[in-house]
C-alpha cells in the first residue's frame, strides 16, 4: 500500500473537516436558534455566533402541557421495542445462522423483502390489523408496531454477526462440557456485543423518531409521544421557532445519551485473537 504524501494527508484532513462541518451545521444552527430571543430569530441578520443567549425557550418548552407524559410514553414504546426486537431477533438469528432446516432460505428471503417495504406502504394494513386486534389507542399496540418495523433489520444484522463468530469456539466449549445453552450464554452472546449494540441503536432511533403511526393510532392526548408534541409548536397563529428549536434539542438528548452509553461496544474485531493459530 502506497504511503500518502504530507500534501495528500492535509487534503484529506481538510476534506473530512468540510464534510463534518456540512453535517454538523444544521445541529449547530438548531442549538443557537434555541438560545435566541424572538427578535433575534426573526432578524434578517444571520449571526452565526449569537451575541446574547437566553434559556427562556427551553423553559417554555419543558413547561408546555403534556411534556412529561409524552416523554414517558416515548420512553416506554421506544425502550420496549428495543428489548422485544433484540430478544426476538436474537432467537431467530442464531438458528438461521447455525442450523439447516427446510424452508430456511425462503424465510431469510422473506426477512429481506419485509425490510425493503416502506413504512408508508404498510400504514393501511397495519391500521386494519391493530383495529381488528383492538390495539388502537394503546401504547402496547404502538410498541408492537415499532417491533414489527425493526425486527427484520435486527434478524438480518444479527444473523451476519452470528455467522462471523468462528464455530470452532462453540465446538471447543462443547468439548469442554458446555451444553448448547451454556455455549450460547458464555461464548456466543458475549461476542455478539457489537451486533446487539448496532441493532439496538437502529431500533431506538427508528422508534424514537416515528411520527405518523403515533399521530394516527393514538386518540387520547395522554397517549401521544414526543414527535407529536413537537408538532404542537406550530399553530394557526404561527410557529414558535424558538420553542420548537429548544424542544428539538431536548428531544435529541435521550437518543444522544443512549448512543453514548453504548458507543464503546461499537468496535469491530471483537473476536480478534480468540482463536489460537
Amino acid at each position: 500500500m502506497l504511503r500518502k504524501t504530507p500534501a495528500q494527508r492535509v487534503a484529506l484532513a481538510v476534506f473530512g473537516l468540510v464534510i463534518a462541518v456540512v453535517f454538523l451545521f444544521p445541529t449547530y444552527w438548531m442549538f443557537t436558534t434555541a438560545l435566541k430571543t424572538p427578535a433575534q430569530i426573526l432578524s434578517p441578520d444571520y449571526d452565526l455566533i449569537p451575541l446574547s443567549a437566553t434559556l427562556e425557550n427551553f423553559g417554555n418548552a419543558i413547561a408546555k402541557p403534556g411534556f412529561s407524559t409524552f416523554l414517558t410514553n416515548s420512553l416506554i414504546v421506544t425502550l420496549g421495542s428495543v428489548v422485544f426486537a433484540l430478544v426476538a431477533g436474537l432467537l431467530a438469528a442464531v438458528p438461521l445462522a447455525r442450523m439447516r432446516f427446510r424452508g430456511r432460505k425462503g424465510f431469510i428471503l422473506l426477512v429481506l423483502v419485509s425490510q425493503l417495504a416502506p413504512l408508508e406502504a404498510l400504514f393501511v394494513p397495519m391500521y386494519l390489523i391493530m383495529r381488528d386486534a383492538d390495539l388502537l389507542n394503546s401504547l402496547w399496540g404502538l410498541l408492537l408496531v415499532y417491533v414489527a418495523f425493526t425486527l427484520p433489520f435486527t434478524v438480518w444484522t444479527l444473523r451476519g454477526f452470528v455467522k462471523g463468530i468462528p464455530i470452532e469456539l462453540e465446538e471447543a466449549a462443547m468439548v469442554d462440557g458446555c451444553g448448547r445453552w451454556g455455549v450460547f450464554r458464555r461464548v456466543t452472546l458475549p461476542l455478539l456485543g457489537p451486533g446487539l449494540v448496532a441493532t439496538s441503536v437502529f431500533s431506538f432511533i427508528t422508534a424514537w423518531n416515528e411520527f405518523l403511526y403515533a399521530l394516527v393510532f393514538m386518540r387520547d392526548q395522554d397517549k401521544l409521544t414526543l414527535p407529536v408534541w413537537l408538532s404542537s409548536f406550530r399553530t394557526a397563529f404561527g410557529t414558535d421557532w424558538g420553542g420548537i428549536m429548544a424542544a428539538s434539542v431536548i428531544y435529541a438528548v435521550p437518543a444522544l445519551i443512549f448512543f453514548l452509553l453504548l458507543q464503546r461496544k461499537l468496535v469491530g474485531g471483537a473476536t480478534a485473537g480468540a482463536v489460537k493459530g
